[in-house]
Parts: structure tokens; sequence; C-alpha cells
């Protein structure tokens, strides 16, 4: 039953969340880009392109998701922490998609103990042993050296990671969603115009928009910044 006491912001919050809190699995990405596009400049700086709310928004997906995945790029520019900081909740365990092993050890994900972090590497790589909340597993690399991203999705899974967030960057985001795992985006539009810089989603060119992807979309206000929620397959409910 909707609480008819609830503020107009908290029943937004709600229902933007529902397919997630009503469903135990799912995979999920996420982006914050400007207008045009946007999630850095030339250089790579990106702090911060959304505002507050869109930040607190990334950390109740955290909130909610088993665990959350990041690509070795991100990992290596930016050095989160991936943990729950503006909210309240369990932290998940932190992924990072390292296929040439190429990822600096001393980054905050392999130092900081606050939750598990899971390091997935090619083959044939060889690392010194990680710090006792580090889990190094091997995965192989498709024809072009890279996971695949239905057998990161199925492994994890596997592991008993149900609810799952892919959160950057761009790239690996691209990747998950041409693969086709991704169930919903949330993207998240910054009034700004960087008009240069590093775009969002790249993925494979279309000839037509007869073939463009055409998703069901939701709009909600996150501050001064607009969230698409986007349902990419699937359905809104469980």
């Amino acid at each position: 039953m909707p609480d008819n006491n609830a503020t107009p912001d908290a029943t937004d919050l709600l229902d933007c969340l529902t397919p997630l809190i009503s469903r135990k699995a799912w995979v999920i990405a996420q982006l914050g880009q400007s207008l045009d596009g946007r999630i850095a400049t030339e250089s790579g700086h990106s702090h911060y392109i959304n505002g507050h709310e869109s930040l607190v928004h990334l950390h109740r997906l955290r909130a909610l998701c088993d665990a959350v995945i990041i690509g070795a790029g991100t990992a290596s520019a930016d050095n989160p922490q991936l943990t729950v900081r503006h909210v309240s909740g369990a932290n998940p365990v932190r992924v990072v998609l390292d296929p040439r092993g190429r990822v600096p050890p001393a980054l905050t994900l392999f130092q900081d103990d606050a939750t598990l972090t899971l390091h997935l590497v090619g083959p044939e790589i060889s690392l010194p042993a990680p710090a006792p909340h580090v889990r190094r597993q091997s995965l192989p690399l498709t024809a072009n050296g890279q996971f695949s991203p239905a057998a990161v999705i199925a492994h994890l899974k596997a592991l008993g990671y149900a609810r799952i967030l892919v959160e950057g960057g761009g790239v690996t985001v691209s990747q998950f969603i041409e693969a086709g795992v991704v169930e919903r985006l949330h993207l998240l539009v910054a009034p700004l115009l960087i008009g240069s810089g590093r775009p969002g989603l790249t993925m494979t060119p279309i000839d037509t928009l007869a073939t463009a992807l055409r998703p069901r979309a939701r709009r909600f206000a996150c501050g001064d910044d607009t969230l698409f929620d986007l349902c990419l397959r699937g359905t809104d409910t469980a």
C-alpha cells in the first residue's frame, strides 16, 4: 500500500527502486554524464560531472547489490573505494576486471579491507600474492584479449552474487550492454556541456536507426540532474 504521508521525493525514490528491491536477481549498469554524453574531459577529469544527489543514488545502488563491477581503466584512473558511505547498508563485493593484470597493487581496492575485493585476471597472469581481503581468480579471455561479459556474470552468479551493478567505466558498461547481459541502465545526466572528452557509451556502429536500442524509459529528478531509468530487457516487475 502506498504511504499517503510520504513526500513526493520519497514516492519517486520508491518508484525508481522498486524494480530492484522487488527482485532477487538482476544486472544493472550506471553511468553519469553531461548533456552531450561525456563522462570525463580529454585529460580524464570527471570529479564531479554529476551532483551530490546522483552520488547518493549511486551509493543506494551499491547498497542494493551483491557485487559491483569496474574495469581496469576506471580502477587505475579513479582509485575508487566502491563502498556505501552516503547511505545505510552493507558494502558490496568489489569486482575488478583486469585481464592483463595491469591494475596497480597500491590502489585502495587492494589495500582497504572494508569489504571483499574479487580480482579477475587472465589465465596466464602471474602476480604477487594479494592481501587477505582480495581473492584473485582467473577467467578465460576472448579472441580480443577481454573477458566475455556473459562469462563474468555467470561466474559471479555461481559464487552467489545475484544482484550485480556494472558501475564503470564507459567502455565496460558499453561492452556489457552490447553483450545483452544488462537488464537496466540508470543514466544520470547533468545540465552541463563539456564539448569534448570521453564518451559515455561507445558500441559497434550501426547503419540505420532501425537497429538502435529503444528501451522503455522513465525519468526522475535527481537534484539538478535527470535520472533516466532504462529497461533494456526483461520486465519492470518481479
